[in-house]
């Protein structure tokens, strides 16, 4: 392995001027240390997509076609890919002991410039689809790993079908999705990179958002040789148990909703569900989201309609003291009694009837009143979580009506297997060690790095449970000055995107910037996406911000303070402490 010693400025104190990639560098003095820096990553070039695909041999692996795609027939926002060539293939393709065909299938997009990298991209939900392999980056992103010149690999995780849980009934293709796909692509990946360029990569990144962020968690954990960098957004690490707190949640939420009241089943358009949704409604959420911007907007220097002191603004905020209590019927700008024990509870965390925490809880934050939220909340808690639960997360599969569900019993089918399913949902679906992080030891001693981000009013992967790990990780001696792990809380952003937030940004290249020169990311700027943006409008923005709006992202536990001068539109006003 190419690295050297360096002594770099570890620890996260402030802000000062804007760097290469959006970054802002600190401009304290910073205690130093010794640890390992790899070397940078040098590129090399392509000239045909042809010649040299008849050569490869990599077991198990078939592939169907190499086609040369030309500069800008792809595109991302308003910004066309480099010219690359687009390799299709299958791995591992067999019968299933449920009689169905099943492969990795897979495509690898390679420029014609590359820049020595490779890029894992995990993608999102259930998988079961190939996803174009161009390593977007943030909410309506502007740039990404093939923009940047990196060879990128997606692919469907072992099943096709990405709106169905069926292949959950068969072992093989449950491990996939869990965590071999991973491991299968990986070396072929890099085998055929090789195979292409003459040279293998100098440096290799994975990353994703929601599954595809618990896709980088598992391989820091089970592939800790073979990736340099680890690009983790919105977390589902701990999959089964978020889905079974959204199970939790909609038992709660369903006694106050109105009787009979029903809405489409989007999985289904013939047939409908219980409107979750009338428990709390959205204006009524946008009344607590309201109250929570009075007490804490101004905790962060500057009363702008962000909320950027999350964890002060936890311990400032009380539901049942700052929003108003109805004294008569529901009018939309009060809760009852009732419906604030109720938030109150689901935000504080699902728990067995018994006691036992089930998973973290939420933060109080402004993006509860997104269409995101509610999605997450009152649909897919009936839908999406219930149907991964019953076919892919428990031992034996059995379905669940979750309005009914016992969670404590199937809490129990988690960690359960038999001689069918040799090893549990739990075990499949969550990296190794991720409630003692001991075993990334090592790779935190090779020069590894790990950047983390993750929406504070995502409704599904809690950006507590991220936080959690993150002191877990500290707490077990591997990132002492924020050395190796770095997370990156996104105010009012939901689940990867959206909400009142400024969430278009790239971590990818202050990820690259660290584990190749050493500069660790202090601060990034974000965007929002107003009006005109190339990368897609968030229409969830307050009438009132600039279309152009900047924040910076800052590395927890500091927050964006305001200066107390300059534009509320602009990052530079404010610092990172």
């Amino acid at each position: 392995m190419d690295v050297k010693k360096m002594k770099i400025q570890t620890g996260v104190k402030c802000m000062g001027t804007l760097f290469a990639a959006g970054v802002l560098v600190s401009c304290s003095t910073l205690p130093e240390r010794s640890v390992v820096q790899l070397n940078a990553a040098s590129g090399a070039t392509l000239t045909s997509c042809t010649d040299w695909v008849d050569a490869l041999k990599l077991p198990d692996t078939r592939i169907e076609s190499s086609a040369l795609v030309s500069a800008g027939a792809l595109r991302l926002g308003a910004q066309g890919m480099p010219e690359h060539c687009l390799v299709k293939g299958r791995m591992h393709e067999r019968k299933g002991s449920d009689g169905r065909d099943y492969a990795l299938a897979f495509e690898m997009r390679l420029p014609m410039v590359w820049n020595g990298r490779f890029y894992y991209q995990g993608n999102g939900g259930l998988d079961g689809s190939v996803q174009a392999a161009i390593g977007a980056l943030g909410g309506g992103p502007l740039t990404g790993a093939l923009m940047q010149g990196f060879a990128v690999i997606s692919s469907d995780a072992g099943h096709s079908g990405p709106q169905t849980t069926v292949f959950g009934l068969e072992p093989q293709a449950r491990l996939d999705y869990g965590y071999q796909a991973v491991e299968k692509l990986t070396p072929m990946a890099k085998q055929l990179i090789r195979g292409a360029y003459g040279k293998g990569p100098d440096r290799s990144y994975i990353g994703g958002c929601s599954n595809g962020g618990r896709h980088a968690m598992v391989a820091a954990a089970r592939l800790g040789d073979q990736y340099d960098g680890y690009l983790v957004g919105a977390p589902g690490y701990r999959l089964p148990y978020a889905a079974l707190a959204q199970i939790w949640g909609a038992q709660q939420w369903a006694p106050l909703a109105t009787p009979g009241a029903t809405v489409k089943n989007p999985l289904n358009p013939s047939g409908t569900l219980p409107d979750l949704s009338s428990a709390f409604t959205p204006q009524e959420r946008m009344t607590v989201a309201k109250a929570i911007l009075d007490k804490c907007d101004a905790l962060d220097g500057a009363k702008d309609g962000m909320v950027q002191a999350t964890q002060a603004c936890q311990a400032a905020f009380n539901l049942k003291t700052d929003v108003a209590t109805c004294t008569g019927g529901r009018q939309g700008s009060c809760l009852t009694l009732a419906q604030k024990d109720v938030v109150d509870r689901v935000f504080n965390g699902a728990h067995t009837a018994q006691g036992q925490r089930i998973y973290a809880g939420f933060p109080y934050d402004t993006g509860m009143a997104g269409a995101n939220w509610g999605t997450w909340k009152f649909i897919d808690s009936l839908i999406r979580d219930p149907l991964a639960i019953g076919t892919i997360f428990s031992v034996p599969p059995s379905p669940l009506k979750p309005l009914e569900e016992n969670v404590s019993q199937r809490l129990a089918m988690f960690s359960a297997t038999n001689d069918t399913y040799r090893e549990s949902g739990w075990s499949l679906m969550t990296p190794p060690g991720q409630d003692n992080p001991t075993n990334l030891a090592a790779l935190r001693e090779r020069g590894a790095k790990v950047v983390m981000y993750n929406g504070v009013s995502d409704a599904i992967f809690s950006a507590e449970d991220t936080r959690q790990w993150v002191e877990r990780v500290s707490k077990a001696g591997l990132n002492p000055g924020s050395d190796f792990a770095r997370y990156f809380p996104v105010p009012g952003m939901n689940h990867c995107s959206m909400g009142p937030a400024a969430d278009q940004f790239d971590l990818l290249g202050p990820l690259v910037q660290w584990v190749e020169q050493g500069v660790a990311p202090q601060a990034v700027v974000a965007s929002v996406r107003g009006a005109g943006n190339p990368g897609g409008v968030n229409t969830e923005l307050p009438a009132d911000w600039s279309a152009q709006r900047t924040r910076p992202l800052c590395a927890y536990p500091t927050v964006a303070i305001y200066k107390g001068s300059g534009s509320l539109e602009d990052a530079r006003s404010f610092v990172c402490k």
